[in-house]
């Protein structure tokens, strides 16, 4: 646990307990109004920006900040804060400037370095890179899908460690904000993330909806007009609506008292629609689609600052008073801080062994022991990976309870189901194993919200979260996935059916681009096992790896049974000799993944038939295998053995660097079709001959050169 940070002695008292109550002052006002004038500064000392939203919704979050969220500026992780969410990331300023003015590490100069190279201030909020930002944004939809995973992943917290606790007294209690705008309800995942929602019953999610009418092409008359309160409403959300004041501004006090309401709503999320006027009060460009993602121009930022009874002259000027204001969250923080510890104290007498638990899952340490519970697959016996997959979290779920996750309705295919008489699901719900803090998770057929809920749960906490579906589907996931290796999210993706091999259900669902694709995104771990035993090892890396090198991770997984092999303790290494040849000097080399390796075993024995030593290496994670060093991969890959054949059932691209100019790729340039696995392995020449012949082919090419 850490301890609350020291107050220094020259920032300015004040009542803690009293700081939710005060009533809007003139010293708030100008806060605002200073806030409004720092995003215009900012924007146009940059020459580009959004400044529209950052200065109508300045009332809203400073309310948030100053008036409603508990967070502690000198802490940035403090672990039982109010998590906030602008998933409308492009109107950064207005979480940046928020951040300043409450004491967060950042600067005026943060601020005029605002979008360029290096700055604690770019163009989208990006978690890791800024105190205070709990997710990166910008791609919209995402946030509000994020914040469904922080929600979620709350509730499951408190199940691991209070569960006893009534709603509001646990020190795991606390509430994601989210400020969302026209632009994130209009997207996909922010459907499917809101419908899941509702349906979880996520009573510590609120969201502010951004109700401006405006988007870049102009008024969202011209592509959305649906009544979005009956909409959310449908979801099973509780709806508010806030008025603006007769001037157009947003009315603090109603923010104020709509955010309070909404935590006492402790059975749904909350929608607060919001009407403002973007670029309030700017007096020619307030209201304008130009407001949205441009700079307002000299003459126009200092006329507004007339408006706002502020001198037109000067830049990045915060008063003297307005900051001491602003800093007093800083004494609310500690406060807060203070008082959150001293509830877990007392939670932590009450509950040792909770407590012990809780301090291991937080530290990121697997239990002493884990590793033996892996089950061992007996040689010579056929095993589907995704169903060995589904072996080993059963063997370790007992043993890990921070591991949880599920499927986009898939479990009995993707083999998820870590524990069929827990299901999280919130109470009323019709299934008998319905809990609240269940440890199978539902989904629903919302492939792309799935992934971006993961996002959410990777960033709230220690836990562990998983998620299947058919690896042709990880299409639908990939906006979110990208992010997730942008971020370096230790979220893992099942994504089972993997190839050709699949069979029957034809083209549509049958993968060949998608491991290539996969594979290009920086940061993202594909893992595709040759067998049950690669299986177990490679959920046994991904898990060493959650803490001590986070990344996401794609297990690929068959749906067709395998031939078993021994384990291999190399595996962990992305790549490492399978089969070596005959006599231990090979003549070439057969590098294969998932469901091809058994297809190069037999190749090799086709060649040592015909007098040709081939070695024979799998390569499960070729991200695992390039972070090797040199010589290693030089063991494995002999760089004077220039015959090389690569034999995966996908796209060739990118293989070609491990098969080098004389060597071959044996890859799938087509689309499938619908017919037995087997048969189509056939007549796309993904046999054993084939491959022998692609190396003799390979080797008549290098005898010429």
């Amino acid at each position: 646990m850490q301890s609350p940070p020291q107050t220094a002695q020259d920032q300015p008292t004040q009542h803690p307990e009293d700081w939710s109550a005060q009533d809007w002052s003139a010293l708030d006002q100008r806060a605002v109004d200073t806030a409004r004038a720092l995003a215009m500064d900012a924007v146009q000392h940059a020459g580009h920006g959004h400044p529209g939203t950052a200065m109508s919704l300045a009332p809203a979050a400073y309310v948030l900040f100053q008036k409603v969220m508990a967070h502690d500026p000198a802490d940035p992780g403090w672990e039982g804060r109010d998590r906030f969410v602008l998933s409308a990331g492009h109107a950064s300023l207005l979480l940046y400037v928020q951040l300043m003015l409450a004491g967060y590490p950042l600067t005026l100069d943060d601020l005029k370095a605002f979008r360029r190279h290096g700055s604690l201030t770019p163009g989208h909020p990006e978690h890791g890179h800024t105190p205070g930002v709990e997710t990166t944004t910008g791609p919209l939809g995402q946030g509000i899908a994020n914040a469904v995973g922080m929600a979620m992943a709350a509730r499951y917290e408190r199940g691991l460690y209070d569960p006893e606790a009534a709603t509001g007294t646990s020190p795991f209690d606390h509430t994601v904000w989210v400020i969302a705008g026209d632009g994130d309800l209009q997207e996909g995942v922010c459907a499917e993330a809101s419908s899941l929602a509702g349906h979880q019953k996520l009573g510590n999610l609120v969201v502010l909806y951004d109700d401006n009418h405006i988007s870049i092409e102009g008024d969202t008359s011209t592509a959305f007009s649906e009544d979005v309160l009956q909409r959310y409403a449908s979801y099973g959300w509780h709806v508010q609506r806030v008025e603006p004041k007769p001037d157009g501004d947003l009315d603090p006090r109603a923010l104020r008292e709509a955010f309070l309401a909404a935590k006492e709503v402790r059975d749904r999320p909350t929608l607060i629609a919001a009407r403002s006027v973007i670029a309030w009060p700017a007096p020619r460009a307030k209201g304008t689609a130009a407001a949205h993602g441009a700079a307002l121009g000299a003459q126009e930022v200092a006329a507004t600052k007339e408006v706002l009874g502020l001198d037109p002259a000067r830049s990045f000027h915060v008063p003297d008073e307005v900051l001491a204001h602003t800093r007093t969250a800083l004494v609310r923080g500690r406060a807060a801080h203070t008082a959150w510890a001293g509830k877990l104290a007392q939670w932590r007498d009450a509950h040792p062994r909770r407590a012990a638990e809780y301090d291991r899952i937080t530290q990121g340490q697997p239990p002493a022991g884990w590793e033996n519970k892996l089950p061992v697959f007996e040689p010579g016996t056929s095993v589907a990976t995704r169903k060995a997959s589904g072996t080993v979290l059963a063997a370790l779920g007992p043993l890990l309870p921070e591991l949880w996750g599920g499927s986009a309705d898939l479990a009995g295919s993707n083999n998820t189901t870590i524990d069929s008489s827990s299901s999280f699901l919130p109470l009323g719900n019709a299934l008998p194993q319905a809990d609240p803090y269940g440890r199978t998770v539902h989904f629903g057929i919302r492939e792309h919200a799935m992934a971006s809920v993961m996002n959410g749960v990777a960033l709230h906490g220690a836990t562990r979260i998983y998620g299947g579906t058919f690896l042709v589907f990880s299409d639908y996931m990939r906006p979110a996935v990208r992010l997730a290796a942008l971020m370096r999210l230790p979220v893992t993706y099942v994504w089972t059916h993997d190839s050709v091999g699949l069979g029957e259900d034809g083209p549509t669902h049958q993968p060949v681009e998608q491991l290539a694709t996969l594979r290009a995104i920086p940061g993202l771990n594909v893992v595709r096992p040759a067998d049950a035993n690669e299986t177990a090892a490679a959920w046994a890396e991904i898990l060493r790896r959650h803490s001590a090198d986070p990344a996401p991770h794609g297990i690929v997984l068959s749906r067709q049974n395998l031939p078993v092999y021994p384990p291999n303790e190399l595996v962990p290494r992305g790549g490492y000799v399978f089969r070596e040849a005959e006599g231990g000097v090979p003549q070439a080399l057969l590098v294969a993944t998932g469901s091809e390796v058994s297809l190069a075993v037999a190749a090799q024995e086709l060649l040592a038939k015909r007098g040709i030593a081939a070695r024979v290496v799998s390569m499960p994670c070729l991200e695992w295998f390039m972070e090797q060093d040199r010589s290693y991969r030089d063991q494995v890959l002999p760089p004077d053995v220039r015959v090389r054949v690569t034999v995966e059932a996908g796209v060739g691209l990118g293989w070609d660097r491990i098969a080098g100019e004389a060597g071959r790729v044996m890859s799938l340039e087509r689309f499938g079709a619908s017919a037995d696995g087997a048969l189509l392995f056939r007549e796309f020449g993904f046999t054993p001959e084939a491959v022998a012949a692609e190396v003799e082919t390979a080797m008549e090419k290098a005898a010429r050169r």
